[in-house]
């Protein structure tokens, strides 16, 4: 039976951008020399999906414009057919950098609670989740994150500079996640996972607050843990560490290794902004493959850098590196900012696959978008990653089959040469150019 393949592109050098370049048919093994050879009986991890961040700055971003681009963005980001097809997204708990100032959702010294409410979040974040979630074709899974509890329950008095949250509020801090799940529920948005704390190990200018990798095993293990027991909320999915790749195996081994508090634990999450070390995924995942590796943020520091083509293939890179090492799914940043590369409360402007003139209501959409796409779009959720060898030292590879029988192979040249390669499957072979700085998704059906 011959098996043809649709073959999507975006390159530096051309005007493509997720451009199907047509089909290609394998034909019977050739004498070749070297090939990337795919194994689609060897099976990995299973795909929770692809996203970005509803931050209160992106909502803000996405109201300021027009109804025509509003609906773009929302096609772009959510539908499965001709969009990137979203389905694993993040938000916050209380106000993080990427909001319009600090805020969060009680009076203060309102230890009972009785005042929760997240009216706030009513203004921008909730209507743009209600909206993506109309587009969408699936669920998109939903998991929050706090940067800071509120001030008046922090060792330093305020929710910006790090500090750490008092002994005396931990249960009641644990009751404020399951108070915005409930909340959130209300509003029609059902919340997957919670993260423990943003970027634990950081004392930043914006909401910060401080665990010890001890801190945060006791926290969950004595009080979310059971909180979320308690309430009803045992399904929600508990996400550790949520920071850089460079300490995750260190502060997993910590928590997992308690059995108590690892009971509770969906999973540990990770950032990128301490660079690779993929190795460290695959140390976690060996020592602990019952839980799941979730990439739940990442972008490009420093500002907007509009139209730079390295961003992309940071992205590429990243991606391909956390899937290789056991990733379950990858959650870019914000999911859109301005021209300045915000609004955020401090200044730390950073960049996003969509940047938006707000003035002019014009959209621009950065390399990052079409890289993330060339995953996102094909990787459905419920794939699997399988096998590969791969000897092209030019070129970065992944492979993955879908639940309906597809499979998917990414194959990315960050290089200055274009280099030809050969793909085999079974006895089956492909004839293929990667051209320099390009990315390219085969589908195989």
């Amino acid at each position: 039976m011959k098996r043809n393949v649709k073959v999507y592109l975006t390159a530096r050098d051309t005007q493509d951008r997720l451009t199907f370049k047509g089909n290609k048919t394998f034909e019977m093994n050739k004498n070749i020399d070297k090939a990337i050879e795919v194994f689609e009986d060897e099976t990995y991890q299973t795909i929770e999906g692809f996203g970005g961040a509803f931050t209160e700055a992106a909502s803000y971003n996405f109201y300021k414009l027009g109804e025509k681009n509003r609906r773009e963005i929302l096609k772009a980001y959510f539908d499965s057919e001709e969009g990137n097809g979203y389905n694993l997204c993040r938000t916050h708990i209380n106000s993080c950098d990427f909001s319009l100032g600090n805020y969060d959702y009680v009076d203060e010294y309102d230890v009972e609670l009785k005042t929760f409410n997240i009216e706030r979040e009513r203004k921008y974040v909730i209507p743009f989740i209600k909206e993506a979630k109309a587009v969408s074709k699936e669920e998109i899974k939903i998991f929050s994150s706090p940067w800071s509890p509120p001030a008046w329950m922090k060792t330093n008095g305020e929710m910006n500079n790090g500090g750490k949250l008092k002994d005396e509020y931990r249960d009641v801090w644990a009751l404020y996640f399951a108070k915005y799940i409930k909340a959130m529920k209300q509003e029609g948005i059902d919340i997957w996972g919670v993260t423990v704390q943003n970027e634990p190990e950081a004392t930043q200018v914006w909401d910060s607050c401080r665990y010890t990798a001890e801190e945060e095993r006791d926290f969950v293990k004595y009080h979310l843990g059971p909180t979320l027991y308690r309430e009803g909320l045992k399904d929600i999915n508990i996400i550790v560490w949520d920071h850089n790749r460079d300490l995750l195996y260190e502060r997993a081994k910590v928590i997992l290794s308690d059995k108590e508090a690892s009971r509770y634990v969906w999973g540990v999450g990770f950032h990128w902004y301490s660079g690779d070390q993929f190795e460290n995924l695959k140390k976690t995942h060996e020592e602990f493959p019952d839980k799941k590796l979730l990439f739940t943020e990442g972008c490009q520091e420093g500002g907007v850098k509009l139209g730079d083509w390295n961003v992309g293939e940071r992205y590429g890179y990243n991606i391909i590196g956390d899937l290789n090492n056991f990733t379950v799914g990858w959650v870019d940043w914000n999911l859109i900012l301005d021209t300045q590369g915000g609004p955020n409360h401090v200044g730390n402007y950073c960049d996003a696959p969509i940047i938006v003139d707000t003035e002019k209501d014009k959209i621009y959409y950065q390399s990052s978008y079409y890289y993330i796409g060339h995953f996102s779009r094909f990787i459905k959720r419920g794939a699997k990653r399988i096998g590969f060898v791969n000897p092209y030292e030019n070129l970065d590879v992944t492979s993955f089959k879908n639940s309906d029988g597809s499979t998917v192979i990414v194959v990315m040249n960050r290089t200055n040469d274009d280099v030809d390669f050969n793909l085999k499957i079974n006895d089956k072979v492909l004839q293929c150019n990667s051209i320099k700085h390009s990315i390219m998704t085969l589908i195989i059906q």
